[in-house]
């Protein structure tokens, strides 16, 4: 692989350059103001396959945003990698609490990444993740070329739930016929502790709405004598967690898998810093369900956070009001063997139930996915341990990750096949918050990477 090395640095500045014309993208999926940068940022993709050698790249629209796809067949009778990632990215608000423009990448170097990292939105997730497999095709076909088929299906809808993709998928289960998914939208531990993630979370979200009065209505003449629907949210919201952080939702846990004390031994196995960990996030203490350390709360139990919350007047000074309404967006992040669908359910049934009279609930869906595990006991598994020993040097971790990719459990009901999660970046790497960067050691490493993939799957697969 020395000659793909070879390739990889001799190309640095290139491979940096293009990153950084995607990131000035603005591809927000969730804002309909940016229909056409999503679109822009598709067409991007397409050239950018078509130049490194990709065959049969082409933009397919769906109902909602566009789905990149492009091939290159070694020979049918070998394995086929399916590379997933996504090119759209979160909102990038509260743009005040950002550095530098969120579209406007630049280079600083940091504490974590001496030898800088990219700060912009989408940098780690999944722009800066997805496109190193394109860089790693490019290095591949620039030397001994690819040992293997491989297909790219880069969608631009998951920031938003992956709306559209099952029915591409399903539409579409020739075309993207493979043997395995390998997918980089996780992280590693850290820098030089390398690691493969192994199980995520699901997730159900949601939004509720109290409504009280049929108007805003003066505080001064109404309060204390109508439920005013702000201070009823946030008791709602209290009532969800008793004093050990146990969620009170009836019947919430009855699924949840309960591991053993030798598996919950062996995930705090992971190099942990409670120290850094609280330095890092610049608080006082931690704070979670009883009994739990930090690295189970983070990735094997199941949790309930308000994402926002809002309601009345937040203008500048002040206006005495009692409002009308209440919102607040929630997450459930989920465990093995709960299922979205049912959460949901319990949620909506409890939360309408705890209500005062004086009040009316609304609970409205959005989206979610089934948690998943994926076995260390495979080839697809053991290319990946083996790609990332000899890149790293070191033996790469398994671990679980508290995320969500729902399609990872999608792929498997639609295709019949496992997932691979092999991402490069860091926990720290502030995706979905102000300031997301992605250190440039982590983009370069996982092209250097990737390729082994390739190499050692090929041979696993082979014997």
């Amino acid at each position: 692989m020395s000659d793909i090395n070879s390739y990889i640095k001799k190309n640095k500045e290139k491979f940096l350059n293009e990153l950084l014309d995607f990131l000035r993208i603005p591809s927000i999926s969730a804002d309909p103001a940016y229909v056409k940068d999503v679109k822009k940022a598709a067409q991007f993709l397409k050239e950018r396959m078509k130049e490194v050698g990709l065959k049969h790249v082409k933009v397919h629209q769906t109902k909602g945003h566009p789905i990149v796809y492009g091939d290159y067949i070694v020979d049918k009778k070998l394995p086929t990698v399916l590379v997933y990632g996504h090119y759209d990215v979160q909102p990038p608000d509260p743009i005040e609490l950002w550095d530098s423009g969120p579209f406007d990448p630049v280079i600083k170097k940091t504490k974590i990444h001496p030898r800088g990292a990219i700060f912009a939105r989408g940098a780690c997730d999944d722009k800066g993740q997805a496109y190193m497999h394109i860089k790693a095709f490019e290095a591949m076909m620039a030397n001994e070329g690819v040992p293997c088929n491989v297909k790219f299906m880069i969608e631009g809808e998951e920031e938003v739930g992956s709306v559209h993709l099952e029915e591409f998928c399903r539409a579409n289960s020739k075309l993207l016929a493979a043997d395995v998914v390998l997918i980089s939208d996780t992280s590693i531990i850290a820098n030089d502790i390398p690691s493969v993630t192994v199980g995520l979370r699901g997730l159900s979200y949601l939004e509720v709405e109290v409504t009280g009065p049929n108007k805003d209505l003066h505080s001064g003449v109404y309060g204390g004598a109508v439920a005013n629907p702000i201070n009823v949210l946030c008791n709602m919201i209290a009532s969800l967690k008793d004093e050990n952080g146990h969620i009170t939702i009836p019947k919430f846990y009855k699924d949840v898998v309960e591991l053993s004390e030798g598996e919950r031994k062996a995930i705090n196995k992971a190099p942990f810093s409670l120290k850094n960990y609280k330095a890092g996030l610049g608080i006082k203490d931690i704070d979670g369900e009883k009994g739990y350390t930090t690295i189970e709360r983070s990735s094997t139990r199941p949790t309930l956070d308000v994402n926002g919350i809002w309601g009345g007047y937040i203008g500048e000074g002040a206006k005495t009001v009692l409002p009308s309404k209440a919102f607040a967006k929630i997450s459930m992040r989920l465990v093995p063997n709960q299922e979205p669908e049912k959460i949901t359910k319990l949620f909506s049934t409890y939360f309408k139930k705890i209500a005062p009279k004086g009040v009316t609930i609304k609970v409205t869906p959005h989206h979610g996915g089934m948690p998943a595990v994926t076995p260390t006991d495979t080839i697809e598994y053991e290319a990946a341990h083996l790609a990332m020993k000899e890149s790293y040097g070191k033996t790469p971790i398994p671990v679980r990750g508290g995320g969500s990719i729902p399609i990872v459990s999608m792929f498997e009901d639609v295709f019949g096949i496992k997932s691979v999660l092999m991402g490069f970046g860091l926990n720290s790497d502030d995706i979905h918050s102000p300031n997301e960067h992605y250190g440039l050691f982590n983009y370069y490493k996982g092209i250097e990477t990737i390729p082994l993939y390739f190499k050692y799957y090929s041979e696993l697969k082979s014997k």
